[in-house]
């Protein structure tokens, strides 16, 4: 299964380690399905990781870590196609990684943003207890 993983959902799991997305995180690290990213993510981590705010809840070098992981685990998507279909523009980069690379579910906590479209072409929108229940239970 190939999988785009909202940014927010990456940030989540840095934040409680003992949360579904953090669980969603250690399923992909145990090769449970292929995790999709982009430069755009990583940047997207990057600055959120380095708000005064955020800095106070996550080690940079526990953000460092998963970024790492990112570059050396997960599957690398060069070429994004446009998209403008998401209520937030700057997550159209999720949509055109879900598109660019065929993924099959992009998992987002965002209601009001990508969740909200529940679809993109093949690729389901789903949340992450959803996608985290499936795994664990085979749903």
């Amino acid at each position: 299964m190939r999988v785009v993983l909202d940014t927010n959902v990456l940030i989540s799991a840095l934040l409680v380690g003992k949360s579904t997305s953090a669980q969603l995180v250690t399923a992909w690290r145990r090769g449970q399905f292929e995790l999709l990213t982009c430069d755009l993510q990583l940047q997207e981590i990057r600055a959120v990781t380095r708000r005064d705010a955020v800095r106070a809840l996550i080690r940079p070098a526990l953000a460092g870590e998963l970024i790492n992981q990112l570059r050396g685990m997960a599957v690398w998507i060069d070429a994004l196609p446009p998209v403008e279909r998401s209520p937030d523009p700057f997550d159209n980069f999720l949509l055109a990684m879900a598109e660019g690379a065929q993924a099959d579910v992009l998992v987002s906590g965002d209601k009001r943003g990508v969740l909200a479209l529940k679809s993109h072409g093949p690729c389901r929108i789903v949340t992450v207890r959803l996608l985290v229940d499936a795994l664990v239970l085979g749903r």
